[in-house]
């Protein structure tokens, strides 16, 4: 019969081995607990403290940041090989998340104690460069966000999420209301329908009900 610890080794080595050494993949079985999020639940919500960090195997999470008035806006997405760098931040000062992390579809990931960050910042090199590549990953990802808010007009922006969107997501099918992608891209439903019009004249998208086609990805 298959042990749960065997079953997280052969999800480890589909991707971490590479990442890891033996000794890390060795603790992280050892600490680690498999989980899976199904589509649209939190994984972490503003004001949580963190008691794990996840590892993600595969799914997707979209990290959102909501201001005082409940207005949010998503900044980025992780993915299968992918932590998020807040967790780390969090959990090293025992902060509470300033972030929301939604899962975008059925998420699995190992969640590894807090306890365990630090230490193993000092013991592993591999981790320490892990945590370092995550950090310069994210910093990208939120300098694209803040350009992208910054410089790109309205319509490019909403072009840019839907693309963004059906990488992740895997299909060029997206599920969706107006309100949801105006939610993420921070503005009007109203402007949001208008502009989807505009990029189905441009032959960029079909619009169905709750449901947008994107063209020529």
């Amino acid at each position: 019969m298959t042990t749960d610890k065997e079953i997280l080794r052969e999800k480890l080595e589909d991707y971490y081995t590479t990442v890891f050494e033996k000794e890390l993949i060795d603790e992280i079985i050892k600490v680690g607990i498999l989980r899976t999020i199904h589509s649209n639940e939190i994984l972490i919500d503003i004001g949580d403290k963190m008691t794990h960090v996840p590892l993600i195997l595969n799914g997707a999470v979209k990290i959102i940041r909501e201001d005082d008035n409940g207005e949010e806006i998503a900044l980025y997405y992780i993915e299968k090989g992918d932590t998020c760098a807040i967790s780390f931040v969090n959990c090293l000062h025992r902060t509470e998340s300033m972030f929301r992390g939604i899962t975008e579809k059925d998420t699995e990931g190992i969640f590894i104690p807090v306890d365990m960050i630090d230490a193993w910042l000092a013991k592993y090199k591999t981790w320490r460069e892990f945590v370092i590549d995550t950090y310069h990953m994210r910093l990208i990802e939120m300098v694209e966000s803040i350009d992208s808010l910054a410089f790109m007009k309205l319509d490019d922006r909403l072009h840019k999420y839907l693309i963004d969107k059906v990488k992740v997501l895997d299909t060029n099918i997206l599920i969706i209301t107006h309100q949801e992608i105006a939610n993420d891209i921070h503005t009007s439903r109203v402007v949001v329908s208008r502009l989807l019009k505009v990029l189905e004249n441009e032959g960029k998208i079909k619009i169905r009900r709750n449901r947008i086609i994107i063209e020529n990805i």
